[in-house]
Parts: structure tokens; sequence; C-alpha cells
């Protein structure tokens, strides 16, 4: 039973074996051949849609194409036309220039024909002119080589003689108009311009109402001066002097500075070490806004717009500071308005010039101590703070320090020299004063021929009387020239100095 069993299974699975062998044979291949032909189906729908796609990539391309070409062709055709009509003048040109030439030749042949008849002119005049020269050299005795080189002669000292009187006379004509047209430009310019100058010192004096404020300002041994001294930087002399205390320093601003710190520390009654530095850097402040708010309102007064701040500032201190005893600040006013009613009446812009004349000294209010001349600068502040060209050469040339280039800068000289040289404008130190003046005498007196010279109207005319057995009048007018170029190249001063020399002949006799 067991055998027959375990048999009956073996063919069971045998069978069963052989019929899913045989299912699975024919079922998939039938499969298989469906799936195919739905591949080859679509892979052929595919490819009908590719070649489509690539049969209008063709088409849209090949319109392109024809597109530039048919753009092509006609710029070609645009081209041809523009050069059928360069071609057309051309030929026009040609024509005309042909016909000209033509016309060229007709005219040279006519000149020639002139020139030939004129030859024979010129050659008939020339026989015509021997002829009579001749005539003339049998008659004068003399030849035409020598009646030329008399007459050569006699033409040279005439015109010697007419060339020196026509150079005197337009020496003369030029110097009265010159003389004239500048004195009238000087004069209106000081007419419209009256200013009043501030005389400064390197001495301040500080009153008190009675001598014990004295004691309280000098402190415990000498503590409250010393600190305000220290503050300050400047020296306070406490003398003998009823109701009065100096201060000294030859800087204007740390003496305004004291002046007011002392004010405020003697009306409020507090003076010790520390409230003297607390009232000193306050005051500091204070004169230093001061500073400020007068360089802008000088500015304002005068019109000038633009000015860098630190230039303004610059301006301002020009209060506190003096030049040969002319206060800086009102100098620079004055020639500011020289300058503008100068070049107004020049014919330059008065605005420009204006400018120049305040900006020409901020060299000699330095913040710290240059090695430069105070014009060289100034000059160098000026182009530091963008002022333009012509301004800073004005700036640093008013003193022949660097050549001039421009029209303001001797316009510039000139008003400062009218601001700093009229009547009461200065001080000088007598000794030195005295001391130009002998120079001048002295170097007039090193010429030859001069016997007397005489420094007059403080030194602005030096007279120079000469022999009149020694030197001829041509000779008097050269040695003005001479002394006047000798003294602007060797001699420092205010202004200018007028050179007359003085040539005569005296003759005397005595009825005994």
């Amino acid at each position: 039973m067991t055998v027959v069993t375990i048999v009956v299974c073996i063919a069971c699975l045998l069978v069963g074996g052989v019929a899913s062998y045989l299912f699975f044979k024919y079922g998939l291949k039938s499969k298989y051949e469906a799936i195919l032909k739905d591949a080859e189906a679509e892979a052929e729908v595919i490819k009908k849609n590719k070649l489509l796609e690539v049969k209008a990539k063709f088409l849209d391309k090949k319109a392109e194409l024809e597109k530039e070409v048919t753009v092509r062709n006609q710029k070609i055709q645009q081209v041809e036309n523009k050069l059928k009509q360069r071609e057309m003048v051309l030929n026009q040109r040609q024509e005309e220039l042909q016909r000209k030439k033509q016309e060229a030749e007709a005219i040279k042949e006519n000149l020639e024909a002139q020139l030939g008849v004129i030859d024979k002119k010129k050659e008939e005049l020339e026989h015509l002119q021997r002829q009579e020269i001749e005539k003339l050299e049998a008659i004068s005795g003399l030849s035409a080589e020598e009646a030329k080189e008399r007459m050569v002669e006699s033409l040279k000292e005439e015109a010697k003689t007419q060339a020196q009187s026509y150079i005197n006379d337009i020496m003369d004509d030029a110097k009265l108009t010159a003389s004239k047209e500048a004195k009238r430009i000087v004069i209106q310019s000081i007419q419209r311009v009256a200013t009043e100058t501030a005389i400064e010192n390197s001495v301040t004096v500080f009153h008190i109402e009675s001598d014990e404020i004295k004691g309280r300002i000098i402190g415990r041994e000498g503590r409250n001066i010393r600190a305000l001294e220290a503050a300050t930087g400047v020296e306070i002399v406490v003398d003998d002097t009823p109701e009065a205390i100096v201060l000294s320093a030859f800087d204007p601003v740390r003496r305004e500075i004291a002046r007011l710190a002392l004010h405020q520390l003697v009306t409020d009654g507090r003076i010790h070490p520390a409230r003297i530095e607390e009232v000193v850097a306050k005051v500091r402040k204070q004169v230093e806004e001061e500073i400020i708010e007068t360089g802008k309102r000088t500015t304002i007064d005068l019109g000038i717009h633009g000015l860098h701040p630190e230039l303004i500032r610059i301006i301002g201190k020009m209060k506190y500071r003096s030049s040969y005893g002319q206060n800086l600040l009102q100098h620079a006013r004055e020639t500011a308005n020289l300058c503008a009613v100068m070049a107004s009446e020049l014919g330059l812009n008065p605005k420009k010039a204006k400018r120049a004349g305040l900006l020409h000294d901020i060299g000699k209010v330095p913040d710290e101590e240059p090695e430069l001349p105070h014009a060289l600068y100034g000059m160098k502040l000026a182009e530091k703070y963008k002022e333009k060209p012509d301004i800073c050469n004005a700036i640093g040339a008013h003193h022949d320090e660097i050549e001039m280039t421009s029209l303001l800068a001797p316009i510039v000289q000139v008003c400062d020299a009218i601001s700093g040289a009229r009547p009461g404008a200065r001080r000088e130190i007598v000794e030195a004063y005295i001391k130009r003046l002998n120079d001048l005498e002295q170097l007039a007196m090193s010429y030859p021929g001069v016997t007397k010279t005489y420094a007059i109207q403080a030194g602005r005319e030096l007279r120079v009387i000469v022999g009149a057995d020694k030197i001829d009048d041509k000779q008097t007018e050269s040695l003005s020239g001479e002394i006047a170029k000798k003294i602007q190249d060797e001699m420092t001063y205010p202004g200018q100095v007028k050179i007359t020399v003085i040539r005569e002949t005296r003759a005397v006799s005595y009825a005994k």
C-alpha cells in the first residue's frame, strides 16, 4: 500500500510537471508575441513623429536661411546703388576737373604771353634807367655808387634824429598817460574804500578796582598767578602801577584769552587754580567761536562765498594779529576792497580779485611756525583748501617770491602796498626807518657824477643832484632808470620810490 501510494504520487508529479511545462511554453509565447507586436507598432509611431519633427525643423531652418539671404540681397542691392551714385558723382567731378584744367592751361598761356610783354617793357625801362644814370654821372661828376653812399649817409643821420625825437615823444606821452591813468585808478580806489586801522600792541593793560584784588590774583605764595600763566601762556606783570595789571605776550589771541579769563575771575570772585583752569578752558572755547564768527561775518560783509571752513577760521584769527602795527584783518579787508575796485576799473573779475585780496596774508596766522615765507605758506594753505590756481598764484606772488602767472597777482601786490604804505597805516622802528633813508642816499651817491642826494617824503622820493659838467641830458635820463632798478633789486621798502635826477647849470658872479 505504501509503495503504490508512492508510485502514484510520483506519477502525479510527473504528469503535473509535463502539463505545467506545456502550459507555460505555449501560453508565454503568445503573450510575448503580442508584446512584440505592440512594441513594433509603438516604435513605428515614434519613428513617424520624429520624422515629422525633423521635417518641421528642416522647413523652419530653410525659411530662416531664405529670409537671411533675402536681407543680404537687399543690403547688397543698397550698396550697389550707393556705389553707382558715387561713381556718377566721381564722373561729374572728373569732368569738372578736366574743364578747370583746360581753363587753367588757357590762363597760363595768357599769362606767359603777358609776361613776355612785361619782360620786354622791363628791358626797355632798364635801358632808359642806365641812360639816365650815365647822364646824371656825367652832370654831377660822381659815380652811381658814390652818390648812393652819400645819400645813404644823409638818410641815416636824418633817420637817427627823427627816430630819437619820435622815441622821446612816445616815452613822454606814455609817461604822462600811464601816470595819469594809474593815479586815477589809485585815487578812485582809495576814495571808495575808507577803513579805520586798529593798532595792536604786544601788551594789554587789565584795569582793576583796588589793590586788594591784586593779592587775590597772585594767591598764596603766587599759586594763582602761576596757574594763570601756565594755563594761558601769558606773562602777568603785577607791579606798583595803581589799579592795573599788565598782560605781556606776542600772541594777541593768548592775551585776549588771559584778559577775558581775568575779567570773569575778578567778577566772580572765586580765584583758585582749579577755577582758573576751568575759566580759561571756557574762555578759550568762546574765543575760538568768536574767531569763527568773525571770519564768517567778514566773508558775508565782503560777499565772498564758498570758502573752506578752515580758511574762514584763519580769516577770523587775523583780528588778533597785527603787521607793523596795522591790524591784519582790517588790512585784509581793505586790500580786498581795493582789489575789487581796481579790477573793476581794469575790466577784470572783481569777485576773484576781492577773494585773492582777502586771502593774501593768511600765511601770517599759522597754527604752527612754518619755515616758508608767509606768502608761500599762504599759497600752500590755499592750494590745500582747493582754491583756484590764479587765486593761489596771487597769494604766493604778492611779494615776488614766485613768478606772476595771472593779472590778479599784480593787482593784489599793488593793493597790498597801497593799504600798507599809506600814511598812518603802519609803524616802523625808528632805527630801521633812518637806516632805510641812509641806504637810499648812499646807493645813489655810488654813481659817478652824483654830487648830492636827498631822501624826502618819508622815503617815498629820492632826489639826486648831478654835476652839469660831468653828465649830459641823455645820461641823466638813463641814470634815473639805473638807480630805480638798483633800488628794486637791492632794497626792501613799502610802496614805491620816485627817483628825480636834477641837472642844472649855475653861473655865479659877485659885484664889488
